[in-house]
């Protein structure tokens, strides 16, 4: 994922900053509790396409 694309990308929901998860090549919006999917190098931000994440997920 690029960094000056992830500077500028926010959560469709809360229009808050997102994280970039390498491992499961998800975007995560820790306000929105969700983990957007990025399918071959394009982040899918669609609140219908995120999966809700967990508070063990969230560090909670």
């Amino acid at each position: 994922m690029d960094t000056r694309l992830l500077e500028l990308l926010v959560c469709p929901v809360t229009k808050g900053p997102l994280e970039f998860d390498r491992e499961k090549n998800e975007l995560i919006s820790r306000s929105a509790r969700l983990a957007y999917p990025v399918r071959d190098g394009i982040p899918v931000l669609l609140e219908n396409e995120a999966r809700t994440l967990t508070d063990e997920e969230l560090g909670l």
